[in-house]
């Protein structure tokens, strides 16, 4: 078995906004699809929903660019669950998700530089 050489992780990026918002929802541990959607929901006060279509596209696709794995993960029985899928980071996937976040907070430092500044936020 070959394993092929990863890209840079900035040759990913801009990230598609799904393929973010899973990353992000597998930051802090394994999730199934359902978990996912949930959390993205959640932590965008209902403004992204990732519909099953696009999520589980989404994850096909996360998991051929190896920045997702499936894993196990033990339900109540101690066992794994055979009817959900369960998904986490990839150590790449990390990398990947880093370099976002940080062309992110390059952004908005520039456009703080400009003098815009975020909704309710004082003026610098």
């Amino acid at each position: 078995m070959t394993t092929r050489r990863l890209p840079s992780p900035t040759s990913l990026l801009p990230l598609r906004t799904n393929w973010f918002h899973v990353l992000l929802a597998l930051a802090d541990g394994e999730r199934h699809g359902y978990g996912i959607m949930q959390d993205v929901l959640g932590r965008t006060n209902g403004r992204v929903r990732l519909w099953p279509a696009t999520l589980y596209g989404s994850l096909r696709h996360l998991v051929q660019e190896e920045l997702i794995e499936e894993c196990d993960v033990a339900g109540p029985s101690g066992s794994p669950d055979p009817r959900r899928r369960y998904y986490r980071l990839s150590p790449f996937g990390r990398r990947v998700l880093r370099a976002e976040l940080t062309r992110l907070s390059e952004l908005l430092e520039a456009a703080r530089a400009k003098g815009l500044t975020l909704a309710g936020e004082a003026a610098r």
